[in-house]
């Protein structure tokens, strides 16, 4: 396994591996690895030659009142993970090197407004923003036949797949399933910030999520029904949303067969956690 820091050297094995016509796929992340990441890694394993993990913790998705600085670094694990997973190269750049300029003189991204200013945009402005512009950069670096991105983060992935679309990219998103604990809960790097009652109390999200399955698989398909069942699992807890919308974010009065998502944040301990349903 190869660790890159740099640009250069970053494009220098890439033009290698285009020379010996291999595939490349793209996993992103932010570090702090867990199982939920390693997933991703292994469906590009199974489907591309060559498999790069990227870790860069992208300041400019991050508002100022965020926690960019408490974010987990998890270096040597990271790496460990990547190794024993069979990855051929982690791309690991310092900020310098993604965003070598003042951030005036980047040049920067709009996501599309009418799926980037709700949910999570409309508490976070700017956030898909920042991720469009860090995930172009790393398509550019790369040259990906195919990146993977899970289904959790389902906003962000809508929208990195409608920028492949508008960009006319030549690279295949491939969404990946949401990976759980034994008991139901979504993996993901804040899960670390929880104590060992506040695991306890956010498996009430995922059981939320499960009312509403059992609710539609009875036949039953009204979204405020389905929204109402599922706050009834989550008394007691702060929900800063539950909606049951279509693949452009736009709310559903009756849910769709293949065009429905259920997305719920909530706050357990002060963490925002994010959990969803793909119907």
């Amino acid at each position: 396994m190869q660790v890159i820091t740099n640009t250069i050297e970053l494009r220098q094995y890439i033009t290698e591996i285009k020379a010996k016509n291999k595939t490349i796929g793209l996993v992103p992340t932010m570090g702090a690895l867990h199982n939920g990441h390693l997933s991703l890694i292994t469906k590009s394993k199974e489907q591309c030659d060559c498999t790069i993990v990227s870790i860069f913790i992208n300041p400019t998705q991050f508002a100022p009142n965020e926690d960019f600085e408490q974010y987990p670094r998890k270096k040597e694990a990271d790496l460990s993970v990547c190794q024993k997973a069979g990855v051929e190269l982690v791309f690991m750049p310092e900020i310098a090197q993604m965003y070598p300029l003042d951030s005036t003189l980047q040049t920067t991204f709009n996501a599309p407004k009418n799926m980037a200013s709700v949910l999570e945009g409309a508490t976070r402005p700017g956030h898909f923003d920042g991720v469009l512009q860090v995930v172009s950069k790393l398509f550019n670096l790369t040259q990906p036949t195919k990146a993977f991105f899970g289904q959790k983060d389902a906003q962000q992935l809508l929208i990195i797949q409608k920028m492949v679309e508008d960009l006319f990219l030549p690279i295949a998103i491939v969404p990946c399933p949401i990976i759980r604990t034994q008991d139901g809960l979504a993996l993901s790097s804040r899960n670390a910030y929880l104590s060992a009652n506040g695991k306890k109390e956010a498996l009430k999200i995922s059981s939320a999520l499960n009312t509403i399955t059992r609710a539609i698989m009875q036949g039953i398909t009204d979204s405020k029904i389905l929204k109402n069942a599922a706050l009834e699992v989550l008394q007691n807890v702060e929900v800063e949303y539950l909606v049951i919308v279509d693949r452009e974010l736009k709310e559903l009065p009756k849910i769709k067969k293949d065009s429905t998502l259920v997305l719920i944040v909530a706050r357990i301990e002060g963490v925002r956690l994010l959990d969803n349903l793909w119907f």
